[in-house]
């Protein structure tokens, strides 16, 4: 068959790597025959073939994302079987790879108490990273996505324990004008019409200079309907007996007290989950000389949603949810970077730097924190003092919560190349990274009909963005804090060939990070907290509470890595090794030993003791700070091209233990009400990633990738016996298989065109949700304020749930136990008709209209389900200029 331009351009976009090498068109011209195409990578920070490195890469190009219909890392997760994307919406997820994963902080929270994140998220050689909400970037014009999974912190840092993920991104192109814009009109079963348009522009402006642009504009339109509240069809009533139980015991007779339902009849409206992402990107290529060149670039974005991504199982149908609160989220970003390139004899430099710009503004419903806030009666009850027990009641529970939070970030990094034909091969360099969080977040949980003008303030000072207070009248708490995060490395790749066919690395990487938490709440000075912490100054320990200076004594609370200005510091080297050897020109196999961390979280709360002092709770006091938790990794892995070059598979096995793994909580009926981390024990993980592409015949390629996963628990924390998972349990989130295949034919027709038929299909196994056990507690109130359970499984794990001391609904004593995310399939098609031009393409995403669990969202005390979008059918046009 004659392999024409376009042949050879399908078979690139379908494989798994990024760019069709010229040896292989040129293989592919001389035989007659198609052949995979060999990606170049800078997985190593130097670009190499994905093939002849021996790490783990998984990545896409510009073309395959075109085909498979990806805009956003989410949807390009569903072709990751190893990859969790978990969270309640747009801006607002964390990532997980092989695994690793744990309970991510409560969004409302999230900036200002979350762990950092065990992946690191790059955008080019910009680390974009960052603790509750990583950025959620527009995937356009875009070269390639990489994926790397297993530590990579020798080379990249803190943030990729167990994995990093890149965007590699076009560049300006010296060669010529060239153009091109893509647009999409989609309508999805019960929803509104979504549309968007991407166009880039490419300036040759001289030999020495061009300029690329790239815009897009993305109307994602919703499908969940906020109904009206039917307290007597599975909508909010409301329950005294939850309110009571978690408040302590104050209502006379619960059973018997009446309380007043939520209304949200305003509010009503179809369809209102909308998100729009709009933004651009511009860059500028300069050739200084023949050894160096300068790139800078500049991204501006923002993405705006309304309405909630989530439906409420105790309601009919799975697109329903009843919010009392309008929901927005604005999140805008501007990210500048700049690398510079050259030769110093045969040396290659790279310095590169960036500067991020983010704020976010943020309005959630917080009706829920109703049944499980400690002080809920006090809030939203009248009961005690003059009230008569016949009088109690409880008031309507409807709260928000709103957020402020500007944050930034500048990073700088020198590294040096030796050449790469060398027998030895070293990259070497020092990275840079300072990052500030500034954040207000004001709560409205008291009712304002009992509570008129509470007029809060807060009781620190040093470090507040506001002044002071006091608040708006209904603001009833304020978090409002300052955390900076400064951080230097010294890192080392040594690569030396032992023969011809055996390459051994060692690679090293040294930091130091401080982590400066300053700020306050309207219940606690969070700097002179802190201050304390460091100083042990007799006096202001006291003023925490008496038994501080013992339980720091006795060992029970840890604050050595704390100075006098209450500023952790923690340094450490991180290791890798690696043996590879090349059996022949198209087979590689290697070992790989790698660590990966993530630091210290320091807690506004630290050193308080349990509001609750029974059972589990007896003696116990909030951690000053989460430890660092580190990941040691072992794994072979192969990689290679069979049967004349038309079958390539690429396997990895590994094994990894995590020490110390951190988590987040909250738990403020025993303990306090503010969200603080924790470590909750030792884990290990063993698995197996795979992917395979086939060119089945000259019209058909075939892509397979696979994930198994067998996770365990393997030493728990005591302080969380009875609460967290039991030794032997499984890590949540990550399914023990998951898979996916997907297939391209295309026809080439008479007049240069080409026909093809894209499908895919998807498999996500079952997964548990959270690190507590408190699923039957969570279904035994929903049952209370609903009138109707859930519907979810629940996986038994515990006869007892320690994290609750009162009885269920019936006077038992809570099991132990979490939610199942259920398995599911996911399948899309499209058909399309295009040349070297042009393309116009009929797609359907979720063929067969599923309606997965993607997350169960618990924030809200009683479950929500984070569902993936339904049957949408849209049309796709592209035209490129050249």
């Amino acid at each position: 068959m004659r392999i024409s331009k376009l042949s050879c351009a399908v078979i690139a976009a379908l494989a798994t790597s990024s760019v069709y090498a010229q040896e292989d068109a040129s293989k592919a011209s001389k035989t007659g025959k198609a052949h995979i195409e060999t990606i170049e990578v800078t997985a190593t920070k130097r670009s190499e073939s994905i093939q002849d490195i021996p790490v783990s890469v998984t990545a896409l190009n510009g073309q395959a994302l075109e085909n498979l219909g990806v805009d956003n890392f989410q949807e390009y997760v569903e072709f990751l079987p190893n990859v969790i994307f978990q969270g309640t919406g747009p801006g607002q997820n964390e990532i997980y790879i092989r695994g690793a994963a744990t309970t991510q902080s409560n969004i409302s929270v999230s900036s200002v108490q979350a762990l950092q994140p065990s992946v690191a998220f790059y955008l080019d050689e910009q680390p974009v990273s960052m603790q509750g909400r990583n950025l959620d970037i527009f995937a356009t014009d875009m070269q390639r996505i990489e994926v790397l999974p297993g530590p990579q912190g020798t080379l990249f840092g803190a943030s990729s324990q167990s994995g990093t993920v890149r965007l590699i991104t076009n560049k300006p192109d010296h060669s010529g004008f060239s153009a091109g814009v893509d647009t999409s009109t989609s309508f999805t079963k019960g929803g509104e019409m979504s549309n968007s348009v991407e166009a880039f522009m490419n300036f040759a402006v001289s030999d020495d200079l061009a300029l690329r642009v790239a815009a897009y504009s993305d109307n994602q339109g919703g499908w969940i309907d906020n109904i009206r509240n039917d307290p007597s069809n599975g909508g909010y009533i409301g329950s005294a007996v939850v309110i009571d139980r978690i408040s302590g015991g104050v209502l006379s007779d619960p059973e018997n007290t009446p309380v007043v339902s939520p209304e949200n009849d305003a509010l009503v409206e179809d369809d209102f989950n909308d998100a729009v992402y709009s933004g651009a990107r511009f860059g500028l290529s300069y050739i200084i000389n023949e050894d160096w060149d300068l790139l800078v670039q500049h991204t501006q974005q923002t993405l705006s949603t309304e309405g909630v991504f989530s439906y409420d199982p105790n309601l009919q149908g799975e697109t329903s949810t009843n919010r009392f609160v309008p929901e927005d989220n604005d999140d805008e970003f501007g990210l500048t970077t700049w690398t510079l390139e050259g030769r110093m004899d045969k040396l290659e430099v790279v310095y590169t730097g960036g500067y991020l710009d983010r704020s976010i503004d943020s309005t959630i419903d917080y009706t829920g924190y109703t049944n499980g806030g400690l002080f809920s009666a006090y809030y939203v009850c009248n009961y005690g003092g003059d009230v008569a027990p016949e009088d109690e009641s409880c008031l309507d529970p409807t709260k928000y919560y709103k957020e402020k939070t500007d944050s930034t970030r500048m990073t700088h990094e020198l590294r040096f190349n030796t050449p790469s034909d060398n027998v030895w091969r070293v990259t070497a360099g020092v990275f840079y990274d300072e990052q500030e969080l500034n954040s207000v977040g004001k709560f409205n949980i008291a009712n304002t009909e009992k509570f008129d003008n509470l007029a809060a303030t807060l009781v620190g000072s040093e470090g507040v963005n506001s002044n002071g207070g006091p608040f708006e009248p209904s603001i009833s708490f304020v978090n409002d804090i300052q955390h900076d995060i400064d951080q230097i490395a010294v890192f080392g790749q040594f690569e030396y060939d032992l023969t011809e066919d055996i390459t051994a690395t060692l690679g090293a990487r040294w930091y130091q990070i401080e982590d400066t938490y300053k700020g306050s709440t309207t219940t606690v000075d969070v700097s002179g907290r802190l201050r304390a912490f460091g100083t042990q100054d007799p006096d202001a320990l006291a003023g925490i509470d008496d038994g501080v200076i013992e339980a720091i004594a006795n060992g029970q609370l840890e604050v050595d890595l704390l100075d006098d200005n209450g500023t952790l510091t923690v340094d450490d080297v991180i290791l890798k090794a690696s043996v590879d050897w090349k059996v022949n020109e198209d087979v590689l196999v290697f070992a790989t030993y790698s660590e990966g961390f993530r630091p210290p979280v320091t807690n506004r709360v630290g050193g308080g003791l349990a509001t609750n002092q029974t059972g589990a709770f007896e003696n116990f006091r909030i951690p000053v700070y989460s430890t660092t938790d580190s990941l040691d990794n072992y794994e072979l892995g192969i990689k290679g091209d069979f049967l004349d070059g038309i079958l390539r598979v690429n396997a990895t096995a590994f094994y990894s233990e995590i020490t110390d793994l951190q988590t987040s909580r909250y738990d403020p009926t025993n303990i306090s009400f503010l969200v603080f981390t924790d470590n909750v024990g030792d884990a290990e993980i063993r698995g197996i990633d795979a992917d395979v592409t086939w060119l089945a015949t000259d019209n058909l390629v075939i892509n397979a990738a696979f994930s198994f996963l067998d996770t365990e628990l393997t030493r728990i924390n005591s302080a969380l016996d009875g609460i967290a998972p039991p030794v032997g349990s499984s890590l949540p989130y990550s399914a023990d298989f998951s898979g996916n295949i997907r297939a391209r034919y295309y026809h080439e027709l008479d007049n240069g065109m080409t026909a093809y038929v894209n499908g895919s299909i998807s498999y996500t196994g079952d997964r548990l949700a959270s690190m507590s056990m408190d699923a039957y507690a969570l279904e035994d109130a929903a049952q209370l304020v609903y009138g109707t359970g859930t519907g979810l499984s629940i996986e038994q794990e515990a006869a007892v749930y320690q994290g609750v001391t009162y009885p269920d609904s019936n006077g038992e004593v809570f099991q132990g136990g979490r939610y199942i995310q259920d398995s599911y399939i996911l399948a899309n098609v499209a058909f399309g008709i295009t040349n070297d031009e042009w393309k116009a393409e009929i797609f359907i995403d979720n063929l067969t209209d599923e309606s997965a669990i993607l997350y169960i969202d618990a924030q809200q005390y009683t479950p929500k389900i984070v569902s993936n979008r339904p049957r949408t059918v849209g049309l796709r046009l592209s035209y490129d200029f050249f």
